[in-house]
């Protein structure tokens, strides 16, 4: 699939651009590579021809036109407009496409997109991170140097004439997509429809933040497993991916905007705002909202109302046959009536001691229906995991209590292993740091004068050298690299540890939900009996 993606640029030194685009950089940093001998690497394959310039020339010759037209001589000016054209990566593989052709391709595309301006087009094999996607990089001055054709997308009169500054509007870009969409077609490359919206918009700083990240957990998942260990987390996860998955999770069971807000903060500390008619998200690592045009469109207002109106309507169709069913069904006899709900488990709320439901009659109902959800819920999930009994999953939860006190032990194990590996690390370091000075101490004339002018050095000697020497009785001491090597690896295994204990805390929390909610609904009549007390606690106010 063939994405555009457009960057304006105010530098005024076109060379920049120049240099980016032949020479290698380091996609950290940002910053130019070079070789042994101090000179720039160029990149390994690149294809490169100029519009209305000399490539080579490009920065001097831009200045020229600026200059005759009187144009980008202050500082604010746009400059130069970059558009980036990058290829499916599938698009080498199963359709033929080469550096070259690409390079041909853009070349046509820039004659017809970019007349009268001048243009530097440049071919690269491979995007960041080593995506081997093919894209090309079309650099343009600002300023049009010769008079083109007047285009429909021209909105202002003139805009075709020479020394006319380009403007990247929404009608321009919608023309360039139809283009790009057009050739792909034509080509028979891999393409999106690139003038919709995308459901799940990922920009490619995102897309870079993802591909370093993940290689990051890989690098880390090795050392894990050459520890016996099994790695807690496989992929990386952005800011933006949380929000996402945060919102298609708290999405599915939501009715309302304020249902909606109430549990992205309960379950993800996610707050979320409706202004000026889109939604706005704040992640709980950062202080600046991100707007759901950042997200994608199914995480936008207008996806996500349709969707509470549809929850909403299943939910009450589903709600008076699970009344029916509970009017109907003996839970003492069978355990197992199932009803279908996209919710997480949560405790049933009693109405009697709910502060919210004493509010008013709409809060009632809603606590109520919330009840229906998660006792069917809990029914679900007691048949999923084939419990036929109480005492089946009462002792699960024990062995899942089990199995949290083990490894909340392991944890405390390596924690004390740690202490000691500090202690070594410490005393190791100290040893070597003062042994010169005590080897001294041992040749001078005058210990005792020695020892006063040196006492502490001396003192951290023999400190270091006795406690060893208890630590290691055969008088063999490991490196100090070696044992700051072992400390970087027990950090890990205590941070996996950690993720487990996290793992079984939430299984334990789970359980105890599903008892309870369990215990609730075997007692029969639940909502009835909430609502004769919620009645009896009114009368007697």
């Amino acid at each position: 699939m063939a994405v555009l993606k457009h960057i304006k640029s105010r530098n005024a030194n076109y060379s920049d651009a120049l240099e980016y685009l032949l020479f290698q950089h380091d996609e950290k940093s940002g910053k130019v590579l070079y070789d042994d001998l101090g000179r720039k690497l160029l990149r390994e394959e690149y294809y490169i021809d100029g519009l209305n310039c000399e490539p080579m020339a490009f920065d001097v010759e831009c200045k020229r036109t600026n200059a005759i037209f009187h144009k980008n001589q202050n500082q604010k000016d746009i400059k130069s407009h970059h558009y980036i054209i990058s290829f499916d990566p599938k698009d080498a593989v199963e359709c033929g496409l080469t550096g070259q052709r690409a390079q041909e391709l853009s070349m046509e595309l820039t004659r017809k997109i970019f007349p009268g301006y001048q243009a530097l087009v440049v071919t690269h094999m491979d995007g960041g991170n080593h995506s081997g996607n093919i894209h090309t990089h079309i650099v343009i001055n600002s300023v049009r140097k010769y008079d083109a054709p007047r285009e429909d997308y021209m909105t202002q009169p003139g805009d075709h004439k020479a020394g006319r500054k380009h403007r990247s509007t929404n009608k321009f870009l919608e023309h360039f997509k139809k283009e790009v969409m057009e050739m792909c077609e034509r080509e028979g490359f891999h393409q999106i429809d690139l003038l919709s919206p995308a459901p799940e918009k990922v920009t490619e700083a995102e897309f870079r933040i993802r591909a370093r990240g993940q290689k990051k957990i890989e690098q880390m998942n090795q050392a894990i497993k050459k520890e016996g260990l099994t790695p807690t987390a496989t992929v990386f996860q952005t800011q933006k991916d949380f929000l996402r998955k945060a919102i298609k999770e708290c999405s599915r069971g939501a009715r309302s905007f304020e249902e909606f807000q109430d549990l992205l903060l309960e379950d993800y500390s996610i707050s979320v705002i409706s202004q000026r008619g889109r939604y706005r998200y704040l992640h709980p690592d950062r202080n600046q909202r991100i707007t759901e045009k950042a997200l994608g469109t199914d995480y936008g207002r207008e996806y996500l109302e349709g969707l509470f109106v549809r929850n909403a309507k299943m939910l009450h169709a589903s709600t008076e046959k699970s009344e029916e069913h509970f009017a109907e069904a003996d839970y003492h006899i069978n355990s197992m009536a199932v009803f279908y709900c996209h919710t997480q488990s949560r405790l049933v709320k009693d109405l009697q001691m709910n502060v919210k439901a004493m509010q008013s009659e709409a809060n009632v109902r809603n606590v109520k229906i919330g009840n229906l959800q998660q006792m069917a819920n809990t029914l679900i999930y007691i048949q999923e995991h084939g419990y036929d009994t109480r005492q089946e999953l009462e002792a699960d939860m024990e062995d899942a209590r089990d199995n949290l006190r083990q490894v909340q032990k392991s944890v405390e194990t390596l924690n004390a292993e740690l202490k000691t590996l500090n202690l070594q690390i410490h005393y190791t370091g100290q040893y070597f740091a003062s042994k010169g000075i005590y080897a001294e101490f041992l040749k001078a004339k005058s210990k005792k004068k020695f020892r006063h002018e040196h006492a502490s050095e001396i003192r951290d000697y023999e400190e270091a050298r006795d406690w060893l020497q208890h630590f290691y009785p055969e008088g063999k001491m490991l490196p100090l690299k070696t044992l700051k090597v072992r400390k970087i690896e027990m950090l890990k295994r205590i941070n996996n540890q950690k993720g487990v204990v996290g793992k079984c805390r939430e299984r334990c929390t789970e359980l105890e939900i599903i008892l309870h909610n369990t215990d609730m609904i075997l007692k029969g009549n639940f909502i009835e009996r909430q609502e004769s007390r919620r009645k009896t606690a009114d009368h007697s106010l």
